[in-house]
């Protein structure tokens, strides 16, 4: 049997698996000496999602993405990033409108127009360059700003961390991402460019995930409690509860 056959049967059997540990996510083991966190009222279930998280990622993406790092030029994964980073600031440029940041709003929809142009449809990214500031935003981080508390904290199958504020913002993203507009053609074509656009995100991560191996005592903790400070970083654009506060 081929590797790419058995990576595809181990990656279901792994997914039945999850969903029997979202049905039995109760019998999930807590550490000796864990204190609960009122922001994480489902960790049993959390924990249990994470370990199927972690083993579908062990079996395929880690590794797709390793290789992909490794044997892609440089200049190649460059172009790949900014160009799916150019449809991020389109999505972004509306939540600084939707979030009344006016002046970031301008900024960011500069960077798509000089990206798009001189940039040829955002392989470079000149307007970096330029000195236009990148930001990203999502319907989480907007909702957010409009007021909505994050709610509890959710391990979602396959997707990751999340809240339920970030989750319904997620069900917005899909929704609203410009990727199925602009490949609107074939779905060999659709898939794999959504395929690499995953490939190029996880391989992103990668040092990131070395950084957090070397100094977590647990891994789960250290993933859940970096989620929920950068995302209320994310929220306040990076202000203190007191500049939050001021008039």
């Amino acid at each position: 049997m081929s590797q790419s056959g058995w990576d595809l049967r181990r990656v279901l059997s792994l997914l039945l698996l999850g969903v029997s540990l979202c049905l039995v996510g109760g019998c999930a083991s807590l550490p000796d000496g864990h204190q609960a966190d009122p922001r994480d009222p489902f960790e049993r279930y959390n924990r249990a999602m994470f370990v199927f998280n972690s083993e579908v990622d062990e079996a395929v993406l880690k590794p797709v993405a390793e290789g992909y790092r490794n044997h892609l030029p440089d200049m190649v994964q460059r172009g790949i990033g900014n160009f799916f980073g150019n449809l991020s600031d389109m999505v972004t440029t509306v939540h600084h409108l939707l979030q009344g940041e006016g002046s970031q709003a301008g900024e960011t929809a500069g960077r798509v127009l000089i990206n798009t142009t001189i940039g040829i449809l955002g392989l470079a990214d000149p307007a970096s360059d330029l000195g236009l500031r990148k930001t990203k935003e999502d319907f989480g981080q907007t909702f957010g700003r409009w007021g909505v508390e994050p709610g509890a904290y959710i391990m979602l199958p396959l997707l990751g961390p999340s809240t339920t504020r970030d989750t319904v913002g997620r069900v917005a993203d899909f929704a609203t991402d410009p990727f199925d507009q602009i490949f609107s053609v074939d779905a060999a074509t659709k898939w794999g460019v959504r395929g690499t656009r995953v490939i190029d995100t996880r391989a992103g991560l990668l040092s990131v995930e070395s950084t957090l191996d070397a100094l977590s005592f647990d891994r789960y903790l250290s993933v859940r409690d970096a989620y929920l400070a950068r995302r209320a970083q994310q929220v306040s654009n990076g202000a203190s509860a007191s500049q939050k506060d001021a008039p």
